[in-house]
């Protein structure tokens, strides 16, 4: 038996999480792009508008044509040997690797056994055993735009009317949240105009983590100057990111890291450390710095540089903004994943 009501499908992005995660973001930002171009989504924890089929629905997918199944996780890339090789769909396999450390014998097991891979990042492919095509992330430019005027949106924040620097996301050891804070204790005891603020959730076990962070700066009688500020949806995140003269990313470990880029979006330069994509972001001394990992000290002398010279801030806000538009386009992202997919089962006739 087949299922001919997706004969138009050309590609299937499974999800198999019910939690957020920034695999299911991805999915989430790219299907509806990619929808006309014959793309679906299948799997859990999806928002409701994104243009999906029901997971069993693969097994009976009519067998006229190739297509592609495009698994980004372990088990994803399982389900999609199970459906080629058990319920002889015709599927072409493609997964998408984000993972920056040796893969275990199972995984390289599975990632042999793809007809392409994708990596995140050059940092990413560097742990492949076999060639893969980098296609970093992109994100939608449009909301993420710089303001002429941050004066008034800071008030509107109820955000003081100085040197602004940020950092946004979960509050967690992994994500240096703390080589931050330190950074700034010493940035704001050397330049009296400097604020700081620390945006994000923590959860569980990081809750403590939180604490002890937040008793560190009152400690240090910074409450006023290095404000924790609690994590906005979505939507109103580029207001945060206008709002800044800085960013920073000091991260110990990051898959890739879509934050630096939407800041840069908002023509905001970035100091991050070189973990991750941000090496592949980041233009060193151009768009923003990068410093190594968990050196609060290096940290707060580039920052300080940076927040003392306006000309250097301006060139790297106007330049970021440029770069971000040039390279980090969502519809680049997508339009790189569809030539993949072309590569593997040829154009449709009605891109010909």
């Amino acid at each position: 038996m087949s299922d001919k009501r997706y004969a138009k499908i050309r590609a299937i992005s499974p999800n198999f999480k019910r939690r957020l995660s920034g695999v299911t973001s991805t999915i989430a930002r790219l299907v509806p792009l990619m929808q006309k171009h014959g793309v679906i989504a299948t799997g859990l924890g999806l928002p409701a508008s994104t243009p999906m089929m029901p997971l069993h629905h693969s097994f009976f997918i009519e067998r006229s044509k190739w297509r592609v199944w495009h698994a980004r996780r372990n088990t994803e890339m399982l389900f999609g040997l199970v459906l080629r090789y058990l319920f002889r769909r015709k599927f072409k396999l493609v997964f998408t690797s984000a993972s920056q450390r040796t893969h275990s014998k199972y995984t390289k097991g599975l990632i042999a056994r793809m007809d392409h891979v994708i990596s995140t990042s050059h940092k990413t492919a560097s742990y492949l055993r076999r060639p893969s095509t980098v296609i970093l992330h992109g994100i939608d430019t449009d909301p993420f735009t710089p303001v002429d005027e941050k004066k008034a949106l800071r008030e509107s924040l109820g955000l003081p009317d100085g040197k602004l620097i940020g950092c946004y996301g979960r509050i967690r050891h992994q994500k240096g949240t703390d080589i931050f804070v330190d950074a700034m204790i010493d940035v704001c005891k050397r330049e009296s105009s400097i604020y700081a603020i620390v945006m994000g959730g923590a959860i569980g076990k990081h809750r403590d983590y939180e604490m002890q962070l937040r008793h560190k700066v009152k400690d240090a009688g910074m409450s006023e100057r290095i404000l924790f500020k609690s994590e906005v949806s979505v939507d109103q995140m580029p207001v945060w990111y206008q709002a800044l003269d800085l960013f920073v990313a000091p991260q110990r470990w990051e898959g890739f890291g879509l934050t630096p880029i939407e800041a840069m979006s908002c023509g905001v330069p970035v100091v991050a450390t070189r973990v991750g994509a941000f090496e592949d972001i980041v233009h060193d001394g151009k768009t923003g710095h990068l410093v190594n990992t968990g050196d609060p000290q290096e940290m707060a002398g580039v920052i300080l540089d940076l927040m003392q010279s306006a000309s250097a801030l301006a060139n790297m806000s106007e330049a970021a903004r440029v770069d971000i538009l040039a390279r980090f386009r969502l519809q680049r992202e997508a339009d790189e994943i569809l030539a993949v997919y072309e590569n593997l089962i040829g154009r449709p006739d009605w891109r010909r």
